[in-house]
């Protein structure tokens, strides 16, 4: 059985704005009215080898500064971006058969900017990131998870958890973002927003297909 993706509303270059930022916020306000999730993204790094690797994480905030996200310092994923300094993301919201794709360069985030989005996580996640040795192996299994988990509520009791200092955010800083809009025949329409280096701007080109 083969899938058909149903006839979508043509993009224009008119109909996209010149800011490549509000325009994923509209496109990224659409995915919410009609998916979960619309947060999940792929984060493609590279190790120092240049090998690739990728895996799904939640986008926190999308701004002037660019894309923002967090995670545990000391496991693969924010070796790699450290390494690199470069990232690529991806975001697919099938309902309205749209993908944004995003190049950019990488840094970690301010200590404040990581406390005041740690304090607003559940309480069970803050104990999680105190707990997990992210990308580590575990020989003995999920009980050495779990009996982490249980130190570390012990630890910290009843009282406030503050982030512990492995554990923060990423901003990818783009300076290429690409809109697609899928459509019938496979001739999708794309738009690609190049950031010119000179005045700050953004350069919109239509790609093919």
């Amino acid at each position: 059985m083969t899938f058909q993706s149903p006839e979508r509303s043509p993009l224009s270059r008119n109909d996209l704005d010149p800011d490549p930022i509000a325009q994923f916020r509209i496109w990224f306000d659409a995915a919410g009215e009609v998916m979960p999730l619309p947060e999940a993204m792929t984060v493609a790094t590279v190790d120092g080898e240049g090998r690739p690797d990728a895996r799904m994480v939640l986008l926190k905030g999308a701004g002037d500064d660019g894309f923002r996200f967090f995670t545990n310092y000391e496991g693969v994923k924010a070796g790699q971006l450290d390494e690199s300094g470069h990232a690529a993301l991806v975001f697919f919201w099938a309902p309205l058969d749209r993908q944004v794709r995003v190049r950019g360069e990488v840094r970690r985030l301010d200590g404040a900017a990581s406390d005041e989005y740690f304090a607003s996580r559940d309480r069970a996640s803050q104990i999680g990131a105190w707990a997990s040795p992210q990308s580590r192996p575990m020989p003995d299994g999920r009980d050495t998870l779990e009996a982490l988990v249980d130190e570390a509520t012990e630890r910290f009791g009843e009282g406030e958890i503050p982030r512990p200092e492995h554990w923060g955010g990423f901003v990818v800083d783009p300076w290429q973002i690409e809109f697609w809009q899928g459509r019938g025949a496979r001739l999708h329409d794309r738009f690609r927003y190049t950031r010119d280096g000179e005045c700050g701007g953004w350069d919109i080109t239509r790609l093919a297909p």
